[in-house]
């Protein structure tokens, strides 16, 4: 039997995860015809065939499981090992790859970054903006930056602050005493609030389990629309307080609300933490976003 190559192995995998040649193509950069043609080479080198094809697509035979599952460990075992590597480097010099949401990037991290910058000019920083949780196992990111209450138990890290959410409007529609107000008779109005692709943000529950369907004028996946719509005056709606404090045209309707706390999490994985790049941006990232705590918490802006 001809020896199996690890692009071999990464092709299996591809279609046994993708359940079929045109996912497995996409993922491996290259063309369609390739992926048959590479497959149909591989089972006439072991000699039995690794998967079945179906009107639903590709299924793995007995051999193509083993062979995918094989792959998958050997993946695994390649992650680990470039996560090692990584974490004897000597100086901070290199990529910092960070993840975090469009929301904090915006209106929170962009002079953080710049602060890290300025104290570690040898280390470049690869922002990846996703609202979704990247792989940090994979290396698909070394830190991650998010609002959870439930980070992973995969990672390591430290809860730097809560944000704090509280309802804004325009400043010509805001109250003098917002945290006096009959929070009741704001359901009146025209709201703002998060879509159902958020809904399991708590300041969205809100909204869903107290204003009428019909006084909900416009919903977005975007925090960053909820400000802008607020501005716009299309209604009023909740807003984490580092953004609604930071804009001039808009104010606090209602007193943050402790109930739409989350957690501001700094996170990587045990294995690079000890990385001297991964290290200086901890430290150096943790500090500045201390610095910011009144704010993110709905207390005081920055100086």
């Amino acid at each position: 039997m001809t020896a199996l190559s690890w692009d071999d192995f990464r092709l299996i995998k591809a279609i046994a995860d993708s359940n079929g040649l045109t996912g497995a193509a996409a993922h491996l950069n290259v063309n369609h015809s390739t992926v048959f043609r590479r497959l149909g080479q591989i089972e006439d080198a072991i000699g039995v065939p690794l998967f079945e094809r179906r009107k639903t697509g590709y299924v793995a035979t007995p051999a193509g499981e083993e062979m995918a599952a094989l792959a998958h460990r050997m993946d695994d075992d390649v992650s680990a090992f470039a996560r090692r590597i990584a974490g004897r480097e000597i100086a901070p010099s290199g990529e910092v790859r960070i993840t975090t949401t469009d929301t904090l990037f915006m209106h929170l991290l962009i002079p953080i970054f710049h602060a890290f910058r300025k104290a570690n000019p040898s280390i470049r920083l690869d922002v990846v903006i996703a609202n979704q949780a990247l792989n940090l196992s994979k290396r698909d990111a070394d830190i991650a930056i998010r609002a959870s209450d439930s980070p992973p138990d995969t990672l390591v890290g430290r809860r730097l602050a809560t944000l704090a959410w509280a309802v804004y409007g325009r400043s010509d529609d805001a109250l003098e005493r917002p945290e006096a107000y009959d929070s009741a008779s704001l359901f009146d109005r025209d709201w703002v609030c998060l879509g159902d692709q958020l809904g399991h943000v708590k300041a969205a529950r809100y909204v869903k389990d107290r204003v009428a369907p019909e006084r909900i004028v416009l919903k977005t996946s975007a925090v960053l629309g909820i400000a802008e719509s607020i501005e716009a005056g299309l209604g009023i709606g909740p807003l984490p307080c580092f953004i609604g404090d930071q804009k001039p045209n808009l104010k606090r309707m209602m007193a943050p609300n402790p109930d739409f706390g989350t957690g501001l999490w700094l996170l990587t994985h045990p294995d690079i933490r000890q990385s001297p790049r991964i290290r200086a941006a901890l430290d150096v990232m943790a500090a500045e976003i201390g610095r910011h705590r009144k704010l993110i918490e709905g207390e005081l802006p920055v100086a």
